[in-house]
C-alpha cells in the first residue's frame, strides 16, 4: 500500500543515507551474513537505478571482526575491541565491495571519528569527499574509526545512529533512513501481542521517546532511543526520516515506492542552511551560557543576537569561536551558536550593556556575544 505523503518525500528523495545495523547484517552469534550484504547491495543498486545516489553507514565492524576470528563474545576491554574492529572493517568493506562488484559498481569505504566532524576545515573535506565520490558513482560506506576512537566505542555518543544524522546533514540528503531488527516505533512494548508500529510522527514530542523500549545485551549499541535522538537532529535540520526493519523484504525498494513500511518521522520545519546545521547540530557545545528570559525571546521569536546584558553565567572552558549552547533560566537548551568572546571575558562582561564592555575588557571588539547570523535555535518557538 503506497501513502500520498510518503510518495512526496520519496520524490524528493534524491539522496539517501541508509543506516544499516548489526543485527541486519549478522547471525545470531555474530558472524558477518554474506546473503545480508547481498541482499542490502541488490537493494541499493535498484535505489540507484532510479536515478538517486545512495550512502551508507554500516554497523558490523565489531561483529565481522568476532566471526573472522571465532569469538563468540563482544571484548570487554578497549584493545581487543578496537583490534577486533580493526580485523572487522577489513571484513564488512570486502563484503561491500564484493556484492556490489556483481551490479557494476564499488564500495569506497569512508572512516570518520567524531573530531573530523567537529572540526570544520575537516569537516567540509569529509563533505567533500563524500559528494565526489557520489558523483564517480561509487557507494561510500562509512563507519566510525572504531581502531582510534576511544569515545565512539565506549559511550553513546558514537553511535551509528548519531553518525547517520550527522552524515545526513553534512550532504544535506532529504532522507535518512535506519535499519533495525525491529519494524519501526511501536505504541506499547513490541513483544506485546497487541503493539502495532506507528506510520506516521508527525513531531518528536516527549511522549514519542517514552515510546522508546531499547533491549540491553547483544552486539548492537544502538537502540530505539538512539534513533530517536538521531532523527530529532535530522528532522531539526528540515529532511525525514524512516525507521524500518531491514530484514524486510525489498525494504529500501519499498521506501522509494512510497509504501507504508516501518515509521516516518516528518522534518520539523524549515531546511536549515549547510553551515547552520554544522553549528546547531553538529558539534558538541564546549560550554552553556545561561540567558534571561528576555533575551530568549529576543533570540526565538524575534531572531536577535544575543547580548551581554542578556547573560546571567557562562560555564565551561571555551574560547571566541567555539560553540556554545544556549539555556533559559530553567537550564532548557533552546539555541546554540558561535561565541564572539571567550569564558573568562564573557564572566567579566555579562549583565553589562554595550557601552560598558570597552570598560571592563579595555577592548570592545564585539556588539553582540553572539551574532544572529552565527546562531541556530534547537527549540521550538515561543508561542
Amino acid at each position: 500500500m503506497t501513502d500520498l505523503l510518503r510518495q512526496e518525500i520519496a520524490t524528493a528523495a534524491d539522496t539517501m543515507v541508509v543506516k544499516v545495523g548489526t543485527r541486519v547484517l549478522t547471525h545470531g552469534d555474530g558472524r558477518l551474513d554474506p546473503q545480508r550484504v547481498s541482499d542490502l547491495a541488490d537493494q541499493v543498486n535498484r535505489v540507484i537505478e532510479t536515478g538517486r545516489k545512495v550512502v551508507l553507514v554500516s554497523s558490523g565492524a565489531v561483529g565481522a571482526g568476532m566471526g573472522r576470528l571465532g569469538l563468540s563474545r563482544r571484548p570487554d576491554d578497549l584493545a581487543r575491541l578496537q583490534a577486533v574492529a580493526a580485523v572487522g572493517q577489513s571484513v564488512l568493506v570486502e563484503a561491500y565491495e564484493r556484492s556490489l562488484h556483481t551490479h557494476g559498481r564499488h564500495a569506497a569505504q569512508v572512516l570518520l571519528t567524531a573530531d573530523d566532524l567537529e572540526h570544520r576545515t575537516r569537516y567540509l573535506n569529509a563533505r567533500n569527499t563524500i559528494l565526489s565520490l557520489l558523483e564517480l558513482g561509487a557507494v561510500p560506506v562509512i563507519n566510525e574509526n572504531d581502531t582510534v576512537a576511544v569515545d565512539e566505542l565506549q559511550t553513546t555518543f558514537g553511535d551509528n545512529d548519531r553518525l547517520a544524522a550527522i552524515v545526513t546533514n553534512l550532504i544535506r540528503a532529504p532522507l535518512l533512513v535506519l535499519l533495525s531488527d525491529v519494524d519501526g516505533l511501536y505504541d506499547g512494548d513490541p513483544s506485546s501481542p497487541g503493539a502495532r508500529v506507528i506510520p506516521t510522527v508527525p513531531r518528536l514530542e516527549p511522549a514519542i521517546f517514552d515510546l522508546a523500549r531499547d533491549t540491553a545485551g547483544g552486539l548492537g549499541k544502538g537502540g530505539m532511543a538512539s534513533k530517536l535522538r538521531a532523527a530529532r537532529l535530522v528532522a531539526a535540520g528540515g529532511e525525514s526520516v524512516i525507521i524500518a526493519g531491514g530484514r524486510t523484504a525489498d525494504v529500501l525498494v519499498r521506501i522509494i515506492r512510497g509504501e507504508l513500511v516501518g515509521t516516518l518521522i516528518l522534518a520539523q520545519g524549515q531546511t536549515i542552511a549547510a553551515r547552520k546545521r554544522w553549528i546547531g547540530l553538529t558539534v558538541q557545545p564546549r560550554g552553556h551560557l545561561t540567558v534571561d528570559a528576555g533575551a530568549r525571546t529576543a533570540i526565538q521569536r524575534n531572531g536577535r543576537s544575543l547580548l551581554a546584558i542578556g547573560v546571567l553565567e557562562a560555564e565551561g572552558r571555551f574560547g571566541k569561536g567555539d560553540v556554545v549552547a544556549l539555556r533559559d533560566p530553567d537550564g532548557v537548551e533552546f539555541a546554540r551558536g558561535l561565541t564572539n568572546y571567550s569564558a573568562e571575558n564573557i564572566r567579566r562582561i555579562k549583565g553589562l550593556k554595550s557601552h560598558q564592555i570597552a570598560e571592563a575588557l579595555e577592548h570592545f571588539p564585539y556588539d553582540e556575544v553572539i551574532h544572529r547570523d552565527n546562531m541556530v535555535v534547537t527549540a521550538e518557538k515561543e508561542q
